[in-house]
């Protein structure tokens, strides 16, 4: 692959990275406040919801991480290695990671959406989820495409 596709795929994933940072930052302590004044008798609401999207930073800049490695990788020439294997089923594992966190708080997410008569706080998360497992589930069809062109390599380097 040329340098510059995957330098352009390295711009992405900061462009990612970053409006994603500020959210963390900036709207999800708003996002557990807006909880707390929902439920005040309930207060402790407000940590459940920084505790579950905050634990999703851990799965997803992992995952950007790993995305960023494994272009070095193809930079490298080394696209068809163990290492560039893991990267993805650690890629997948990530995925699964944050699509289960915020599956784990949705009911959280619900009893907010009922209480506020906002449906579209239920839409996100429906969103997000499904575009995790998605990811996941390309990033497992990728590893097992990568192993079986590996394993094809090697068969090849035996023969010749």
């Amino acid at each position: 692959m040329k340098r510059g596709t995957t330098f352009f795929l390295r711009l992405a994933l900061l462009v990612i990275a970053l409006p994603i940072l500020a959210v963390y930052i900036f709207i999800v302590p708003e996002i557990g406040s807006f909880a707390a004044e929902l439920y005040p008798a309930y207060t402790y609401m407000k940590w459940l919801v920084w505790i579950d999207l905050y634990a999703t930073a851990i799965p997803f800049y992992l995952a950007l991480y790993r995305s960023y490695e494994l272009l070095g990788q193809i930079d490298r020439g080394e696209a068809f290695s163990s290492s560039a294997v893991r990267a993805l089923r650690s890629i997948r594992n990530c995925a699964f990671g944050v699509g289960g966190l915020f599956a784990a708080g949705m009911p959280i997410y619900y009893l907010m959406a009922d209480k506020d008569d906002a449906p579209g706080i239920i839409v996100i998360g429906l969103v997000i989820i499904f575009a995790s497992f998605t990811i996941a589930v390309f990033a497992a069809v990728l590893k097992a495409l990568l192993y079986e062109a590996i394993e094809i390599k090697a068969e090849n380097e035996l023969t010749v």
